[in-house]
């Protein structure tokens, strides 16, 4: 699934760099997408010599209210795990700046940020070349939770999230931009999260309650990347055994 997911990078940060001069992604969180930075950034791999690091802009899905050296921090991981092991240029990091006090300080910060570098007029959005997604046991993705308001979010393109659970916020984009995007590419791994994903494929549409759903690019292409663990539940993976032996006359 990884290295599926890393020929998939490597072959859109290619085609953009070739057809607008650059390529822009939106990063994840998470361990699944860890494991995907780690190896396109191993120089004993193939596919760290393939990117055009120097053309390449990274920004974040969402982001912890946190500083940039904080554990939580989505930033952190990426840049240990990728950013600081290839030949990124600074100016090509674009994170959201968790260390402020008001998150909604840090949400508005990277909306203008995201306005300034796409030269977004009026009501316009940003489009990404790249856009990586994960999703949680409960259907969460980016930090678009169930019963959040953000779900349902279509006038701002950066919001904070204030989570009960951990008492804490995040920033997110929202739907509307992430739904911007020319690709989507979910990672999914783990047997916890087969129930959920079928949900989310094959159930009846409520956002509300699995915000995965919101998540459908109209002049973009999504794509589902997942183990054996993840599509547990889904019925297109659950194919009959192949018959046995015909038995001797």
């Amino acid at each position: 699934m990884i290295r599926r997911a890393a020929g998939e990078f490597v072959e859109l940060a290619q085609s953009a760099v070739h057809r607008y001069g650059r390529f822009t992604v939106a990063l994840s969180g998470g361990s699944t997408p860890k494991g995907l930075y780690e190896i396109l950034s191993d120089p004993t791999q193939t596919f760290r010599e393939q990117i055009p690091w120097e053309k390449a802009h990274f920004f974040w899905g969402d982001e912890r209210h946190v500083p940039p050296e904080h554990k939580d921090s989505n930033y952190r991981m990426a840049a240990e795990a990728m950013l600081f092991q290839a030949p990124v240029p600074e100016e090509n990091i674009h994170r959201v700046r968790g260390e402020e006090t008001e998150a909604w300080t840090a949400a508005s910060d990277y909306e203008a940020d995201l306005k300034s570098f796409f030269q977004v007029k009026g009501r316009g959005l940003p489009r990404f070349d790249l856009v990586l997604l994960g999703m949680g046991a409960d259907g969460h993705t980016a930090s678009l939770f169930p019963g959040t308001d953000v779900v349902f979010e279509a006038r701002r393109m950066v919001v904070p999230v204030w989570l009960e659970t951990s008492e804490a916020y995040r920033i997110t984009m929202t739907p509307p931009v992430l739904n911007n995007a020319a690709r989507i590419i979910f990672l999914l791994a783990g047997e916890e999260k087969a129930a959920t994903l079928q949900s989310v494929c094959h159930g009846e549409f409520h956002p509300e309650i699995y915000p995965a759903q919101i998540i459908s690019p109209p002049n973009g292409r999504l794509l589902w990347l997942v183990d054996k663990g993840a599509a547990a539940c889904l019925p297109e993976f659950k194919r009959p055994s192949p018959p046995g032996p015909v038995p001797s006359p």
